[in-house]
């Protein structure tokens, strides 16, 4: 054990003074995660008791009047029937808008502090010791940090659930031209024909919003979301109070600190589809898609996401856009070329046998499959 590094642990509320040094972190990660900075979390308390959020930060002390902050993971107690009633940890604190399971480490002390934070949670008696990380990335520098402080501490991973999902990472100098035709490869010519034909139609334009004025064509973003199929099914974000208030506080924290972005593709001057985004370090995450269904003759999600990709590859793009898909989300409805492994995972922090969260998640994962195959046969029989 590092005898540099100390992890300690937080609540919401002490965490929430943190903003500066977790701002120096994620310049500084190996792989930034926007949902586990201290803005997430203080949305976070809108929807999770405080009490049940921990928070452990992992400092390295150089001198004895120096500290570093160089590792975080944010996680929140449950005892439901996701856990199989049985107590364990969760993170993302709000998986359903959130985008990676991982701490946020600083790349120079990536196993050393990744190791002490699973130390940590597995010497602590009163923390539950099962982690369900409902979207972990399985490949990956944050990943092989992950498993190599679980194989020092006798911890174990156990994958129950996976996909691809899709990313953008393009190479240095790559044009959105080539990007787009190394990504849509056969189909590029469809494709582009298919953008350039909305064009044809009115004044395409493109708008990219940060900050305050992000903040602003929040209200755009949530109506148009809710006047689609969304909004019909009670589903979308400005139906549901306690989510709204979630997503208004999580964007209002961020715009504070520039990390929030809206992109708006107009025609002739009315919205066809809007994107939300919230950054951290030199990473982009997709948060959430709105677009006018009386408009879906042109695709406008995929229209979107080519004018946003032109956008990026015309200045200086992310290092990565993560898309945020989910498990049962057609990876080919996006124009992005990198694929990422995911999971849904559980961790048993020190030696343990499998359990209730795991026979949970598990009786989950199948239930989802006969659900899955009952539809689509339903749907076969129904075309006959």
């Amino acid at each position: 054990m590092n005898p540099n590094i100390t992890v300690r642990r937080l609540g919401a509320a002490a965490y929430a003074d943190l903003g500066p040094a977790f701002a120096e972190l994620a310049g500084h990660a190996l792989e930034p995660n926007p949902h586990m900075a201290p803005a997430a979390i203080s949305a976070a308390t809108l929807l999770v008791p405080e009490d049940d959020i921990v928070v452990l930060c992992a400092w390295f002390s150089a001198a004895l009047d120096f500290e570093q902050l160089i590792g975080v993971w944010a996680l929140r107690r449950e005892r439901g029937w996701r856990s199989g009633f049985s107590a364990a940890l969760v993170s993302p604190l709000v998986p359903l808008y959130e985008v990676s399971s991982l701490p946020v480490i600083d790349r120079d002390h990536a196993e050393e502090g990744t190791r002490a934070l699973v130390r940590y949670l597995a010497a602590s008696s009163d923390l539950p010791h099962p982690l369900i990380l409902p979207v972990l990335p399985m490949e990956g520098p944050g990943f092989a940090a992950l498993c190599e402080a679980c194989r020092v501490t006798g911890s174990r991973i156990f994958p129950y659930e996976r996909w691809n999902r899709p990313v953008m990472a393009p190479q240095p100098g790559e044009t959105s031209e080539a990007y787009l035709r190394r990504s849509l490869g056969s189909s590029y010519k469809k494709r582009m024909q298919q953008f350039r034909a909305v064009a044809k139609q009115g004044a395409l334009t493109f708008r990219r919003s940060r900050g305050k004025a992000a903040l602003d064509a929040l209200d755009t973003f949530l109506a148009l979301e809710a006047s689609g199929w969304k909004g019909e099914e009670g589903t979308a974000i400005a139906c549901l109070p306690e989510d709204a208030a979630y997503i208004r506080r999580l964007a209002e924290l961020f715009a504070a600190a520039d990390g929030l972005q809206i992109d708006t593709l107009l025609l002739d001057g009315q919205v066809l589809a809007m994107g939300l985004f919230l950054e951290s370090g030199d990473r982009r995450h997709f948060i959430k898609i709105a677009y006018d269904e009386a408009q879906a003759r042109h695709s406008p999600g995929r229209t979107l996401t080519i004018a946003m990709l032109q956008a990026d590859l015309a200045s200086t793009p992310p290092a990565m856009l993560d898309s945020g898909a989910g498990e049962g989300v057609d990876a080919g409805t996006y124009v992005w070329a990198e694929r990422r492994a995911m999971a849904h995972a559980i961790i048993r922090t020190g030696p343990g046998r499998l359990g209730l969260p795991e026979a949970a998640a598990y009786a989950r994962m199948w239930l989802r499959r006969l659900r899955g195959f009952v539809q689509a046969r339903a749907a076969r029989h129904g075309k006959k």
